[in-house]
């Protein structure tokens, strides 16, 4: 019986998938699977994969026809996952030796649908250690209970799918696929769905993830359309909060990040080609249209003033204005 599954997506990542490859041979069990996406890179990386497949304990080669991009990759690790518990892990990050087998100890010990995981963050030369936004460690809690406050950064602002481990009923209730065809920020409602609709969870420390931030082939350093995407993947967010039974509670929260996301990207806009800046800014100004007017006010109220002048502007040009 698969004990584990743990879903590894790759694109183009030659220079970085040795390391990952190299921690992934230092996590191995035999009740462990390592499921190998590759997303119709362009590189090397497809015959790095295909070698570590038949070299590495528990390896399966998963080739995609096209690229999708993560969530879509993600969801091809998914659906050929055997385990009772599920990890992830990108193909440009690596782990600690034993870190799955502490993780699936911890899990199993507290008997939870998910944990969540501290993980390091590797930049450059330098690392520092980025703790779960929720407490005490070791603690069953309800996943609702890591949403709020609003005005404070909180699980769900945590979204890494990296950062925790899953039992296999979650999968099996729909909770741990990824909105198809999102290329960022697709771990956004991800982890807003897990939290309002999975019955227990805990953190429990564990920083056994390393995370390489800033690299060039990121896609948070590119800043073509596809960095568009937040805006699908939040306006998910809000539409479920919506609906919530706990909406009331649930829109300030989802509405203030939403806010803060864009005046993020707003804020850097010059790193954006200027075609798709000026989409970023028409699709920003329609995000805000469409916000419950109320709790967008009172989200705008609560922050910082660069960032609130900054968010009522684009508001009062509309689309038409921010696109000119």
């Amino acid at each position: 019986m698969v004990k584990l599954s743990v879903v590894v997506p790759f694109f183009n990542v030659q220079t970085y998938a040795p390391d990952a490859l190299k921690s992934l041979a230092l996590n191995a069990r035999e009740d462990f699977e390592f499921l190998l996406v590759d997303d119709r890179s362009t590189d090397g990386t497809p015959e790095l994969l295909e070698r570590a497949a038949a070299d590495l304990p528990g390896a399966v080669f998963l080739g995609r026809d096209e690229n999708g991009g993560l969530a879509t990759a993600r969801n091809t690790g998914l659906d050929a996952a055997r385990g009772e518990y599920l990890a992830f892990l990108d193909g440009d990050d690596w782990l600690a030796p034993g870190h799955l087998a502490r993780t699936l100890a911890a899990i199993e010990a507290l008997n939870c649908d998910f944990v969540r995981t501290d993980h390091v963050q590797v930049t450059g030369r330098a690392r520092s250690v980025q703790r779960v936004p929720y407490g005490p460690e070791g603690v069953v809690a309800d996943p609702r209970a890591g949403i709020l406050p609003a005005g404070r950064a909180t699980a769900v602002d945590y979204p890494f799918a990296w950062a925790g481990m899953y039992h296999r009923r979650l999968l099996d209730r729909g909770l741990l696929h990824f909105t198809d065809g999102l290329r960022t920020a697709e771990d956004r409602p991800w982890i807003w769905r897990l939290h309002r609709e999975a019955r227990s969870f805990a953190p429990v420390g564990l920083p056994g993830v390393f995370y390489r931030r800033g690299i060039s082939t990121s896609l948070t350093q590119i800043g073509d359309e596809r960095q568009l995407d937040f805006i699908r993947a939040f306006d998910q967010v809000l539409s479920e909060a919506a609906a919530d039974r706990e909406s009331d509670l649930l829109l300030p929260k989802a509405v203030r990040t939403y806010c803060a996301i864009i005046a993020h990207h707003i804020g850097s806009i010059e790193r954006f080609e200027p075609a798709v800046a000026r989409k970023l800014r028409a699709m920003s100004a329609a995000a805000l249209a469409r916000m419950p007017r109320a709790v967008l006010e009172q989200a705008l109220d609560s922050m910082d003033t660069e960032r609130s002048t900054l968010l009522r502007g684009l508001r009062r040009r509309g689309p038409a204005g921010a696109a000119a």
